[in-house]
């Protein structure tokens, strides 16, 4: 088995002052972990976006509309997103999946998936998100995706979200699964204001409080009451990632909801992780201890769509690096 001690004295043996490369190394010791081998590899690496709506933006809690999902998801689609352009530039396959967006564009057939459980999930706000068998539905075409990224040899996985109004079902996740407090959890998400930020505080308080009754007696429906597809779709897509030995760079706090769940459900996945950045996003960090991951990056990042992951994933290429191509003392005769 190879531990961190194991890392340590490999990256001591090379051709450089010991701990020189700092945090490059912890990140090195990290990866070598987790796909336990001292010559880690980060490539073919894909990203998987998941796209759904949320019934609760109907509750007022975003400042922009549900049809923003279908127009972003078309933009993804075309190559013009940001996640688009940094999944170019960093050489790392892209797939899109729409799980539930209320209005869809025509996608490109070979480039994205449509594999809609519903139009948008329920608004939490009144009542469960989504039902058990959604919730079972959605996991599914998460778990697969993972399947056939594995299938194709990928090593490095990152899911990714877009969805307006998701920072909500995240801050409800967080809540309930990392114990974090409602004012800790909830955030601005893509910009609200003060008035949307009382009724997203209100409405996340009463959803989490209903879903925290049910989570010892059935954790599962306690979820979906408070998810949405594209969440629970990248909780699948990590469980399965992890159970196949993938390495997941993960994302923001909609991403980490998402391992929220499918650590709650699939107890391990976060060991496999190697959490990308830690969003502006409030909860974010509350979400991260919980699992006991450290970010690489605190940029103020909060885009979603995979995207600080996608920024991040050049470091694991260094780590990598350092791991496999720098000679040691002993070859050069030091």
């Amino acid at each position: 088995m190879i531990d961190v001690e194991a890392v340590r004295k490999h990256l001591d043996a090379l051709a450089k002052p010991p701990r020189s490369m700092g945090r490059l190394e912890d990140l090195a010791c990290q990866l070598a972990v987790v796909q336990q081998r001292l010559d880690p590899v980060t490539r073919p690496r894909r990203v998987v976006l998941f796209a759904g709506d949320h019934g609760v933006v109907a509750s007022g809690v975003s400042a922009w509309p549900s049809a923003v999902t279908g127009m972003m998801v078309a933009t993804i689609a075309g190559g013009r997103a940001t996640s688009s352009a940094l999944a170019k530039a960093q050489d790392c396959d892209l797939r899109l999946i729409d799980v539930g967006v209320i209005d869809p564009p025509s996608l490109v057939a070979d480039f994205a998936r449509i594999a809609a459980i519903a139009p948008g999930t329920s608004d939490l706000a009144d009542g469960p998100a989504m039902t058990v068998q959604q919730f079972d539905a959605a996991w599914a075409i998460g778990a697969e995706e993972a399947e056939a990224a594995l299938a194709g040899g990928h090593r490095v996985l990152i899911a990714g979200e877009m969805g307006i109004g998701n920072t909500t079902p995240a801050a409800c996740l967080t809540v309930l699964l990392a114990d974090a407090p409602v004012d800790g959890a909830v955030g601005r998400g893509a910009g609200a204001d003060d008035a949307m930020m009382t009724r997203k505080v209100r409405i996340v308080t009463a959803a989490t409080a209903r879903a925290r009754a049910m989570l010892d007696a059935d954790p599962r429906a306690a979820i979906a009451a408070v998810a949405g597809f594209e969440i629970a779709a990248m909780a699948g897509f990590f469980a399965a990632a992890a159970g196949g030995g993938a390495t997941l760079l993960l994302d923001g706090y909609v991403a980490t909801a998402g391992a929220l769940i499918a650590e709650r459900l699939a107890p391990g996945t976060a060991r496999t992780m190697i959490a990308a950045h830690r969003s502006a996003e409030p909860g974010h960090a509350a979400a991260l201890a919980h699992l006991g991951l450290e970010p690489l990056l605190e940029w103020d990042m909060r885009l979603g769509e995979g995207s600080g992951a996608l920024v991040a994933l050049p470091l694991l290429d260094s780590a990598a690096a350092l791991l496999s191509g720098v000679a040691t003392l002993a070859e050069i005769g030091a």
